[in-house]
């Protein structure tokens, strides 16, 4: 593994090895986690955004969208086990 040199403010070092130390890591093992979640959060932003525009493109190819409230209804129905019908799509209204 590539060594790699990051500078610290000292109250920020002081932080994480007091976090690192009651959890039980040694410091480097508290920043390696540290990093592996910000970067699993901003993959997951990432992939996020990527899909919020691909529907936006979709609406604005097809212009057919659903109520949110009709949406939420339906997840609802399913999330308790029932059974409920798909929302329909609408023409989008400008």
């Amino acid at each position: 593994m590539p060594a790699v040199t990051l500078k610290l403010p000292q109250d920020l070092k002081t932080r994480i090895n007091n976090l690192a130390a009651a959890s039980g890591k040694s410091p480097h093992a508290f920043m390696v986690d540290a990093l592996a979640a910000q970067a699993a959060r901003e993959e997951l932003r990432g992939a996020f955004v990527a899909s919020a525009l691909a529907a936006r493109r979709q609406v604005a190819r097809y212009g057919q969208v659903m109520e949110a409230a009709d949406v939420h209804k339906w997840l609802l129905a399913l999330a308790g086990g029932g059974k409920a019908a798909r929302p329909r799509a609408r023409k989008l209204l400008k």
